[in-house]
């Protein structure tokens, strides 16, 4: 089988775009590895699935599935190299698409600029619906990771993340520290761990250690929960700029009960094929 894709970048969060609009595209799990190795396949961050949808007033749906072959519910950056995919492909004509994804519904505007924003929706802060267990829903929450506690927003963003704030972005130990607040015991789901650094009420640093994917140059989804959580601690102030490894995100929220809106790049790579045996 062989399998026409285009590599895509948002912010240095890589993705393989598969367009399965016009034939079903079914990967297995082995599949999906083979694609994002970036040994032995392409190499990515996450397989973006591009299909169609029977859901009235809705454009498109796309799945997300992690380098580790998991399906995940949300990406923030992968929904700007959505856009831009069905865009550049001539899949639709529309600059504003409503999208269909496994969180719910959104809505992508690719801007003027080749700029994409993603209205992410409304973020979640009741422990069930993140998932996360807790006995009530606190402003903060303390984690025993490795027998020291640890203090941790807790937020929903179409897929659960864990958000702390660090001192110096450079030496957080995200690469030893993620791993284990993603499969933390307390996330029933695992979770995205976010590391952020205030750097002045506008703007932060900002990694993730991404549940399935391991540490990323940037996470859309990360840098919304990240701004939300400073928000709701009341270190920022909307709009925030976040400064990632791999470029920056402008992230815009105006108080609970509303949406995020994210804005940032997407841009084509290349393009190939790809067989499997």
């Amino acid at each position: 089988m062989k399998l026409r894709f285009t590599k895509m970048q948002g912010a240095g969060n890589d993705f393989v775009v598969l367009d399965a609009t016009a034939s079903a595209v079914n990967l297995s799990v082995q599949e999906i590895q083979q694609i994002a190795n970036r040994q032995f396949g392409v190499g990515c961050d996450q397989v973006l699935l591009v299909e169609n949808t029977d859901t009235p007033h809705v454009d498109f749906r796309y799945r997300i599935f992690n380098a580790d072959g998991g399906e995940v519910e949300q990406c923030g950056n992968g929904a700007r190299c959505f856009v831009r995919f069905v865009v550049d492909k001539d899949l639709t004509k529309k600059r504003e698409i409503v999208v269909e994804t496994a969180s719910g519904i959104i809505t992508l505007t690719l801007e003027q600029n080749n700029q994409v924003t993603v209205n992410m929706g409304a973020p979640l802060f009741e422990p069930t619906l993140i998932p996360f267990i807790a006995q009530s829903r606190a402003e903060h929450y303390v984690l025993d990771i490795a027998g020291q506690a640890m203090q941790i927003f807790a937020v929903s963003m179409g897929n659960p993340h864990a958000v702390q704030i660090v001192s110096d972005i450079d030496t957080a130990p995200v690469l030893k520290t993620g791993p284990l607040i993603e499969h933390h015991i307390q996330f029933p789901q695992r979770v995205n761990a976010g590391f952020m650094q205030v750097m002045n009420p506008h703007l932060i640093k900002l990694r993730v250690f991404e549940r399935g994917s391991g540490e990323t140059l940037s996470c859309g989804s990360g840098a919304c929960a990240a701004v939300v959580s400073g928000i709701q601690h009341g270190v920022l102030k909307s709009p925030v700029k976040v400064s990632t490894r791999g470029g920056e995100l402008s992230i815009a929220w105006e108080g609970e009960g509303e949406p995020v809106l994210m804005t940032g790049p997407a841009e084509i790579v290349f393009e190939g094929e790809i067989e499997f045996s």
